[in-house]
C-alpha cells in the first residue's frame, strides 16, 4: 500500500450522494500502509491499550494512531471491540494495561468529563440527549466553564447573565446551522431518531473541540437525514476538526474517509486509505473468516456483501453442527443397554 493518500484531482469531487468534498489528505503516514503505521502529525496515539471482561479479550491493541486533520472510520465486524475501544479513549471505561494520549497529554485515568474539556468529544451510538429539556436547553448544556453552574455564583445573576447570553446566541448559531432552529423550544423527546443525532452532534461543537468521535452516526437514521449528517462531518474538517467515526456503511466509508482502521476481535488488523483496505485480504478475514475460497476481484469495496455470505456461512455451519446433533441422539437411541454400559 502507499505511504501517503494521493487526491485524484485538485478540484472537489462530488460523492454519488450528492455531497461535495475536497480532495483526500496527502502524506498521512510515515511509511507504508500498514497496521500500527505511524502519522505525520498524529493527534490520538494509543499504546498497548488492553480491556478484559473475564476472559474475554475485548481491545487488545499495540499501536494506533490518529491523524491530525482527517476523516478516520473505524470499522469492523460487530463483536470487534470498536465501540469499547471509544469508550476506552473518552474515559468511559478504564483498561486493564496501556496507555494512550492526546495531543501530546497522556489521558491514562482522566475522567470523561476532564476528557471532553481537554477537546476530545464524542456522540454515541444510543443518543444521550435529555428528553425533558428542551432542545435549547440540551445545547446550553454543552458549554463548558459556565460560571452559573457554581452554588453561590448562581445566586447573584450579573455574575453570569453575559456570559449565558452569549452562549445562548452560540447555541442558536448551531442549531441553526444544523437546521434545528424550528425545534429549539421542543422537548429532546419530541425529536425523530435522526434530530436527535443532529442534536447531539450540534451539542458537541458548543465546546469548540478538536476531536470529534462519532460512534455509528447512521444507526437508525432515515434516508432524508442521512445526506445532511454526512454533509456535516464533511463539515467539522472543513473547519479544522479532526473526526474519527465507527460506521457499519461501507458506502459512507468509501467515500468521505480519508484513512480507515479495520479491527477484528479486538485487534487492528488493517490500515490505509479506503479503496485500498477493501481490497486488503485483512479485512475479508475480517468479515467472513477466510479468504482463500473468494474471488477478491470480485467482492471489492462491497463489505455488506461480505457480511451476508458471512451470515450465510455462520448459518452453514450451525444446521451441520444441529444435524450431527441428532446423527448422534439417534445412534444412541439405537444402542443396547449393553453397549450403553460398555
Amino acid at each position: 500500500m502507499s505511504s501517503e493518500l494521493t487526491p485524484d484531482a485538485d478540484a472537489p469531487v462530488e460523492t454519488p450522494t450528492g455531497s461535495i468534498r475536497r480532495p483526500k489528505t496527502t502524506g498521512l503516514t510515515k511509511g507504508p500502509a500498514a497496521p500500527g503505521v505511524a502519522k505525520v502529525d498524529p493527534i490520538l496515539v494509543v499504546d498497548a491499550v488492553q480491556r478484559r471482561f473475564g476472559g474475554l479479550v475485548a481491545v487488545d491493541v499495540d499501536h494506533l494512531e490518529i491523524p491530525r486533520g482527517a476523516i478516520t472510520a473505524l470499522i469492523g465486524p460487530n463483536g470487534a471491540g470498536k465501540t469499547t475501544l471509544f469508550n476506552l479513549l473518552c474515559g468511559f471505561d478504564r483498561p486493564n494495561s496501556g496507555t494512550w494520549s492526546f495531543d501530546g497529554k497522556n489521558l491514562s485515568g482522566v475522567p470523561s468529563f476532564k476528557v471532553a474539556r481537554m477537546g476530545q468529544v464524542r456522540t454515541f451510538q444510543l443518543t444521550k440527549a435529555l428528553s425533558l429539556l428542551t432542545v435549547l436547553e440540551n445545547m446550553k448544556l454543552g458549554a463548558p466553564g459556565q460560571k452559573g453552574e457554581g452554588f453561590w455564583a448562581s445566586l447573584f445573576p450579573f455574575l453570569w447573565r453575559r456570559q449565558d447570553a452569549d452562549i445562548e446566541v452560540k447555541a442558536r448559531e448551531l442549531l441553526t446551522r444544523f437546521k434545528l432552529d424550528a425545534k429549539e423550544k421542543d422537548f429532546a423527546a419530541a425529536l425523530s431518531g435522526g434530530q436527535r443525532k443532529l442534536l447531539e452532534m450540534a451539542r458537541a461543537l458548543m465546546s469548540d473541540p478538536n476531536l470529534v468521535m462519532l460512534d455509528e452516526p447512521m444507526a437508525g437514521v432515515n434516508p432524508a437525514l442521512t445526506q445532511s449528517l454526512l454533509d456535516h462531518i464533511l463539515d467539522l474538517k472543513e473547519q479544522g476538526m479532526t473526526v474519527l467515526f465507527v460506521e457499519h456503511d461501507m458506502h459512507m466509508v468509501r467515500h468521505i474517509a480519508d484513512w480507515v482502521v479495520v479491527m477484528a476481535e479486538g485487534r487492528v488488523v488493517a490500515e490505509g486509505p479506503p479503496e485500498e483496505v477493501m481490497e486488503d485480504p485483512a479485512v475479508v478475514d475480517a468479515y467472513l473468516g477466510a479468504h482463500q475460497d473468494l474471488d477478491l476481484g470480485a467482492v471489492t469495496g462491497r463489505i455488506p456483501v461480505l457480511e451476508d455470505a458471512a451470515a450465510a456461512r455462520l448459518r452453514e455451519k450451525i444446521e451441520a453442527e444441529a444435524e450431527a446433533e441428532l446423527a448422534a441422539a439417534d445412534a444412541s437411541e439405537t444402542e443396547t443397554p449393553e453397549e450403553g454400559k460398555a
